[in-house]
């Protein structure tokens, strides 16, 4: 009887445990976030998520993740396809490398980035001779933004692929479809809520990078100053409730795209 009251109670103490951590590093901060949004009435909330810096900053932040995840999820795709499908050297290096983002700090990232293809590089200097440039302008946003949620795609991709039945696969070349045939019939839609999830994630992760972007955007008003980086200026400009405002935007938009990836991820598992 005593072993099974201790028990109970290590339960009980690990499951309180668990929740008031839950409670203390992800509720609070996000309702403390909600309330000051909120603290000085809908009309101030309405007037700083509504000025014209912050909306151009939200709308140029979505349109650049938009282009991040669609890039995502090309190469991300055939990257996944290739890590699983195919054995060649160096395939385990490549395959451990994909995570890189995850470890790297986003600065650093950044840094690389504008080492890479800032004016002094050769492809910065290239590009400037054809006519255009990278670092300081939207291609570096969307550039910085692939390398932070470059993973996503391809990690949801290749569990799908490994647990692909390919009995299904053969079938369909035994009865005489080509192989874009039975990539498009077959191979796809079964890769295609990995595909889904790992692109909203994405696209959810590029609207709050903020350390590789800032390095590389040039942060000038209405043309490459994105959502994160206009929340860290309000902050240093002492304007908590011009923060907090855009901050709830990108926070809501972040938990519509959450409860779609779990919706995705729910209904594969059904199936």
């Amino acid at each position: 009887m005593n072993f099974i009251m201790r028990g109970r109670l290590w339960s009980f103490g690990f499951r309180s445990t668990i929740m008031l951590y839950f409670i203390l590093l992800i509720v609070l901060p996000i309702v403390g976030v909600y309330s000051q949004s909120f603290q000085q009435g809908w009309s101030t909330f309405w007037e700083s998520a509504t000025d014209q810096l912050a909306w151009e900053a939200v709308l140029l932040t979505i349109k650049l993740a938009v282009i991040s995840a669609v890039i995502n999820v090309l190469l991300g795709t055939m990257i996944g396809w290739v890590l699983i499908r195919y054995r060649f050297p160096g395939r385990r290096i490549l395959n451990s490398l994909v995570d890189l983002p995850f470890a790297l700090p986003t600065a650093v990232g950044g840094l690389m980035i504008l080492l890479l293809l800032g004016p002094n590089s050769f492809v910065g200097g290239l590009a400037e001779k054809l006519g255009f440039e990278i670092v300081f302008h939207e291609p570096a946003i969307i550039v910085a933004m692939v390398f932070v949620t470059f993973p996503f795609v391809i990690r949801g991709v290749q569990p799908l692929l490994e647990e692909m039945d390919k009995s299904e696969e053969e079938a369909s070349y035994t009865l005489g479809a080509s192989r874009a045939r039975t990539f498009l019939q077959v191979i796809f839609p079964s890769m295609l809520p990995g595909i889904i999830s790992g692109a909203m994630l994405a696209f959810s992760r590029a609207l709050a990078e903020f350390g590789a972007v800032v390095l590389v955007a040039g942060n000038i008003p209405g043309k490459t100053l994105i959502a994160s980086v206009y929340i860290f200026g309000e902050i240093e400009s002492d304007n908590t409730q011009g923060a907090a405002a855009v901050s709830v935007l990108l926070l809501t938009l972040s938990f519509l795209i959450l409860g779609a990836v779990n919706l995705v991820q729910a209904r594969r598992h059904r199936k």
